[in-house]
């Protein structure tokens, strides 16, 4: 039984139709990849899947074509074109797949979040079963009604399930289904064990247990809820526990460095064997609003390295006054520091991290989420700040370029006792702690992702 090819097939037909953005939903960028990247990174990785296969919309095939032999996804072997319906797509399969024996996951390409144990219980499940189903239990009570909407049944909600995907069946089996299936004339089927339930009613089909994260990205707001599903992973990933990886032959700019988090990050980053070079106003002059400032910086980094890994922004400032009472040139300074020069840093980065593979990190401020009084242009900058990362982790997605942002609660910084005086430190952040936060990112496979960083957390 272990030797039995197990295959994944990707069902990536559907036009996006409900969510309303003009492109398949498979497509549609999330955390800075295509929803269809997100599970294909879940299936190749996974131990239990040998081949994966894409059925994709036969209009927008060519979109996902440069993914064959591009060294992502050693499993992807085909990528080939869907089926008018979602039964269509799954017959067109069956044909290119060979062997009875074959085990065959079919799962929805906006699915981002499958996990392994998932994967594993299906691909187990086929050893004792023929069709495998994964589901969760209806945290809704289901009711049935008539043509009238008048309710004429309430199952029970306790052996209630939610279908999802994968779906998982020995190939001659769906096969077999499909074939007897296409002999009646009044064929329909919203799934594929629908089909073996329907026309193999002797088949027990298992369920393998779902989870509320394996989502299916359908409507407007189902691009939101995964989006913050993958900043939650995000801030899962930098947040757990243990020491900061080996950062020796790391290359590691800090512009801002000369005190608050980024003098932390700099000291840190030595301590764990980075190589790091700081640049600020106060220590070395440099003006991080000046793309000759900034670009004079780098090249002295990399001629000094020979590469540069990760690039960090740290430097910002905090006026705190209402807009109309604030000078224009303050307005001005705050705009091109907070603004202007994560931006122009990031743009300067990018040549030199593209040879690496490399990341920048940003900074925000919880004020990005809603303006607030007294310092209107701040949070205007942050949100901003939010917007460059999200934006710049799908124009670099294909070169391998990261972006990131960190958004650490008050912290106890010199910027942010001068803007508000002295405050109890037990409600402030530690700017070691933002620092190691900061340093784990680099060592986290994600881009565009604004990282929170909280006081209980720490």
């Amino acid at each position: 039984m272990n030797n039995v090819h197990t295959v994944a097939v990707v069902l990536a037909g559907g036009i996006g139709a409900r969510v309303g953005l003009g492109i398949p939903k498979q497509l549609i960028k999330i955390a800075g990849k295509a929803i269809v990247e997100h599970t294909l990174e879940a299936l190749d990785a996974s131990p239990d899947i040998d081949e994966v296969i894409v059925m994709m919309n036969a209009a927008t095939i060519d979109e996902l074509s440069h993914l064959l032999g591009s060294g992502r996804f050693a499993k992807l072997t085909r990528i080939l074109p869907g089926g008018e319906t979602r039964n269509d797509t799954t017959r067109l399969a069956i044909e290119a797949i060979e062997g009875d024996d074959t085990k065959v996951l079919f799962h929805d390409a906006v699915r981002p979040f499958i996990d392994d144990r998932i994967i594993s219980d299906c691909v187990r499940a086929l050893d004792d079963y023929d069709a495998v189903d994964t589901a969760v239990p209806s945290a809704d009570t289901i009711i049935e009604v008539d043509e009238r909407q008048h309710i004429t049944g309430i199952p029970p909600r306790s052996r209630l399930r939610r279908g999802q995907t994968p779906q998982a069946f020995r190939l001659g089996v769906i096969r077999r289904a499909y074939e007897i299936a296409a002999e009646d004339p009044d064929f329909t089927a919203t799934d594929d064990c629908g089909v073996v339930f329907t026309y193999l009613p002797e088949t027990p089909i298992y369920v393998v247990d779902g989870t509320a994260e394996n989502m299916k990205v359908t409507e407007p707001i189902d691009i939101h809820i995964a989006d913050k599903l993958f900043q939650l992973q995000s801030a899962s990933l930098s947040l757990d526990g243990g020491d900061l990886a080996d950062l020796s032959g790391k290359a590691i700019v800090v512009f801002g460095g000369s005190y608050g988090i980024g003098a932390s990050i700099v000291v840190q980053a030595r301590e764990h064997g980075a190589r790091v070079r700081e640049f600020s106003r106060s220590t070395t002059g440099t003006d991080v609003g000046s793309p000759k400032a900034v670009r004079k910086a780098l090249r002295a980094a990399y001629e000094e390295f020979g590469r540069i890994d990760a690039v960090v922004m740290t430097a910002g400032v905090l006026n705190i006054a209402p807009l109309v009472e604030t000078p224009k040139q303050e307005v001005k300074r705050t705009i091109r520091t907070n603004l202007l020069a994560p931006a122009t840093v990031a743009r300067e980065a990018f040549p030199y991290l593209e040879e690496t593979g490399g990341e920048v990190v940003l900074f925000t401020s919880s004020s990005y989420t809603r303006g607030r009084a007294g310092y209107s242009i701040y949070s205007a900058t942050k949100a901003g700040v939010v917007n460059l990362t999200q934006a710049l982790s799908e124009e670099w997605a294909e070169s391998g370029v990261r972006i990131n942002c960190v958004n650490p609660q008050r912290t106890a910084t010199p910027m942010r006792t001068a803007a508000f005086g002295e405050e109890p430190e037990d409600t402030l952040l530690d700017p070691d702690h933002v620092a190691w936060v900061t340093l784990r990112m680099l060592t986290v496979p994600v881009t565009g992702q604004v990282i929170n960083v909280r006081l209980h957390d720490a």
